[in-house]
């Protein structure tokens, strides 16, 4: 039977897009059921009391700087370390994300979730303009201007605000987050023991 994880992460994290490829290749590996959830980065920081990167003290902006040109040279995954276009604001992304079928692990969503994700940070893209949202959709086969139309609706507002509610009652501090049964697995270099445990 296949199991089923549940993916929580910011549409701007650099380290969920360093994830891209190793989950999605885990993902088939072991044939999993991946519920693809955009959630509020802005509301995690604040429920948590988390700074964003920006105010952060020097010394802790300069380490996740060393992180990421460590982790993109040893992936040999092509990044722009300062986008420029980041931060933005990533809600109708994410509600498009979710009207694409994110809940109900419809695969559009995945794809439309990475090329997002590849947008910031390899292709110096806003994803808060709604042109370029509509392109990346269309670059996936998907229909961008109806599915941007569609992410307009409250309903999808609503998803995006309850899965965030959701993610932070669940034990979720940051992206990229997967969730196993009742298992968290917080951040893009835990994946052997996400694997571990799918077994």
């Amino acid at each position: 039977m296949s199991k089923t994880i549940n993916y929580y992460h910011f549409l701007i994290s650099p380290f969920s897009y360093l994830a891209i490829e190793r989950f999605n290749a885990l993902a088939a590996k072991h044939d999993l059921t991946v519920n693809y959830l955009p959630i509020s980065v802005m509301d995690v920081f604040s429920e948590l009391e988390v700074l964003p990167p920006g105010k952060r003290h020097p010394s802790l902006q300069k380490m996740r700087m060393d992180e990421l040109k460590r982790w993109s040279g040893l992936l040999d995954l092509p990044m722009n370390f300062t986008p420029a276009h980041f931060p933005v604001d990533q809600t109708l992304a994410a509600q498009m994300v979710l009207a694409a079928g994110g809940a109900s692990a419809n695969p559009d969503a995945g794809k439309l979730s990475d090329a997002l994700l590849k947008a910031v940070w390899e292709q110096e893209k806003n994803i808060s303009d709604e042109a370029t949202l509509i392109a990346i959709a269309d670059s996936v086969g998907l229909d961008g201007s109806n599915l941007l139309e569609s992410a307009r609706d409250e309903q999808w507002a609503n998803a995006y605000a309850n899965t965030t509610k959701e993610a932070l009652e669940g034990g979720v501090v940051g992206s990229p987050t997967y969730q196993l049964d009742d298992e968290l697995y917080w951040g893009q270099d835990r994946l052997d023991f996400l694997e571990r445990a799918i077994g």
